[in-house]
């Protein structure tokens, strides 16, 4: 399939590489053992990430080469404060950052005026928001924000608030070629447990590809709580050989919802 070429600040979109996963886990390790070269490769194979989220800002009226560079921006802060070890897939943690990174841009130039005071408080609410983003790889409530601040949470939801514009939660902010993510997909919800669902879902998947004696000793052991002897008793092995299936389960468990 052709794709039309279409440049935004020198860069042909229709050749920008495309990363996999593996790949992605190569060059991370490379970048964060010093190598410049590869910090350069993971910038240039996401910049499809940055292309997708500038396309929801089309009708503010701003310059499209403007808004990529300031997505660029983002995408390379997430890249330098990307955590390997946790299980979380690289877009799911660079687009909040992109999109952060091109709000501030935009509420800089916005002429509607706030209270110098007022925008203070959001900034600051802001980088303590990143800041907590790097070290637990999740979306911080806003009770988390005001405890760092040293401030009511009301006082963090006002001036966020008084910065943001509204939008939809429908709508769409990245879409890889799969399902795409929504505005409602990155916020926090304590009454719809999404994160436990999500985790449910991935559990069931990582369950879904053992084979049915290494799904029973899971079963047994995790939601049952039976101890690896009786386990062992049940199905006529030893405690030793329940052991090593059940470090191996894990293992391909881990392997198969890893993202």
């Amino acid at each position: 399939m052709t794709r039309n070429k279409v440049e935004i600040c020198g860069v042909d979109t229709s050749k920008l590489p495309v990363l996999k996963n593996e790949e992605m886990r190569e060059l991370f390790k490379r970048m964060q053992a010093g190598d410049l070269e590869a910090r350069e490769k993971l910038v240039n194979g996401n910049l499809r990430l940055v292309l997708s989220v500038i396309q929801r800002f089309n009708n503010r009226g701003e310059f499209v080469d403007d808004l990529f560079q300031v997505g660029c921006i983002g995408l390379m802060k997430s890249i330098d404060n990307f955590d390997l070890s946790q299980n979380v897939k690289f877009s799911t943690y660079a687009v909040p950052m992109i999109i952060g990174e091109i709000r501030r841009y935009l509420r800089d130039n916005n002429p509607i005026r706030v209270s110098r005071s007022l925008r203070d408080i959001a900034y600051k609410a802001l980088q303590v928001r990143e800041k907590l983003i790097t070290e637990t790889a999740k979306e911080p409530k806003a009770e988390d924000i005001a405890k760092e601040l040293g401030i009511s949470h009301e006082e963090v939801v006002f001036a966020l608030d008084a910065i943001q514009d509204p939008v939809s939660l429908f709508e769409p902010i990245y879409n890889d070629g799969g399902d795409p993510i929504y505005v409602m997909d990155q916020l926090s919800d304590e009454r719809n447990r999404d994160t436990q669902w999500i985790e449910e879902i991935a559990l069931k998947e990582g369950l879904r590809r053992l084979n049915e004696r290494e799904k029973m000793i899971i079963r047994k052991r995790f939601f049952q709580g039976k101890t690896q002897m009786e386990v062992a008793e049940e199905i006529g092995i030893s405690q030793a050989q329940v052991s090593r299936l059940e470090k191996a389960a894990i293992r391909q468990m881990n392997k198969n919802i890893q993202i």
